[in-house]
Parts: structure tokens; C-alpha cells; sequence
């Protein structure tokens, strides 16, 4: 589920088609409470999401089949360079 500002949104799924052939009526419905998520081919994969200008958070995930067993912590004072992730 995407949080918008910290407050749960209403989503609706329009295809690239219907988004472009509605793009002014689609304007007009995204508010504070209300996003347009952009889907594409047959599965409908979501490949956008149009909102009002505004930053975009994600909730927190679980670590799904390990929830008990295992934890991670990512400590404030942790430094990576790009080579390092890649490993280069």
C-alpha cells in the first residue's frame, strides 16, 4: 500500500490508453486523497503512479517467513561507495 504524507490513498488503475484519452478528467480527480496508478499490457503491470506533487513513501515490509527468526539493522553511520555495492 503507498502512504501519501503518512494518510492512506485511494488508488485507482487506469491503462496508458484510458490515462492518455482522459488525462484532463484524470487532472482533475487527483487531490490529496486520490492517485492514478499507470498500467500497461495484458497482466496490467503497474508502471507508474500519478499523484499530486507531493513525496511518496512506502510502508515498512516484513521479512515474511523468517519474521521471528532473523532482523536487520542498518546502523546511521554506515558508507558504501558505488564499487563496493558492485564490487568492482
Amino acid at each position: 500500500m503507498l502512504l501519501f504524507e503518512r494518510k492512506a490513498m485511494k488508488i485507482k488503475s487506469l491503462s496508458i490508453g484510458e490515462f492518455k484519452a482522459q488525462f484532463s478528467d484524470v487532472v482533475k480527480t487527483v487531490d490529496s486523497d486520490n492517485c492514478i496508478a499507470v498500467t500497461y499490457g495484458k497482466k496490467k503491470e503497474i508502471i507508474g503512479y500519478f499523484v499530486k506533487d507531493a513525496k511518496i513513501a512506502y510502508e515498512a515490509r516484513a521479512l515474511g517467513p523468517l519474521k521471528n527468526e532473523a532482523s536487520f539493522t542498518i546502523n546511521s553511520d554506515f558508507e558504501m561507495s558505488e564499487e563496493e555495492l558492485l564490487d568492482l
